[in-house]
């Protein structure tokens, strides 16, 4: 994939109709669903290992091949290599609901969220009181 191809696919997954869902009715009620919306990506690009070289391997010199944005280089035996990666997360946290002129915010509750964070940090608070007991105990 090229990385003008990546590059709009990224865009696409971290807009604000991410962040923001489809608005729908219910019952004389307008609902806007709002998300969290983070993500990252990476592109590389540099000579590949020896012996990876894709294409033809009996040594003959390559044809040149046209630069279309959706060459990646692998098809040619181009001695290029790269590379691109994508993560994201996208996390509801709740909605607004509009009833005429007055908008509320309803907050999404997420049990599991709470619970995982909660033990993340009791494991945080006991690793510190672990490593201060070390500390004392090997400068007495």
């Amino acid at each position: 994939m090229s990385t003008k191809k990546l590059l709009n696919r990224v865009a696409e997954n971290l807009s604000v109709r991410r962040a923001f869902g489809t608005p729908y009715e219910r019952e004389g009620l307008l609902v806007i669903p709002v998300a969290f919306v983070a993500g990252g990506g990476g592109v590389g690009e540099g000579p590949m290992v020896p012996g990876h070289v894709h294409g033809p391997s009996d040594g003959s010199p390559e044809s040149d091949s046209d630069d279309s944005d959706d060459s990646d280089g692998t098809e040619t035996g181009s001695p290029v290599g790269s590379g691109a990666g994508f993560g994201g997360l996208i996390l509801p946290v709740g909605v607004y609901v509009v009833n005429g002129d007055d908008v509320q915010w309803k907050p999404a509750v997420n049990v599991t969220m709470i619970a995982l964070a909660s033990l993340s940090v009791l494991r945080l608070v006991i690793r510190m009181r672990t490593r201060v007991k070390l500390r004392h105990s090997a400068n007495v």
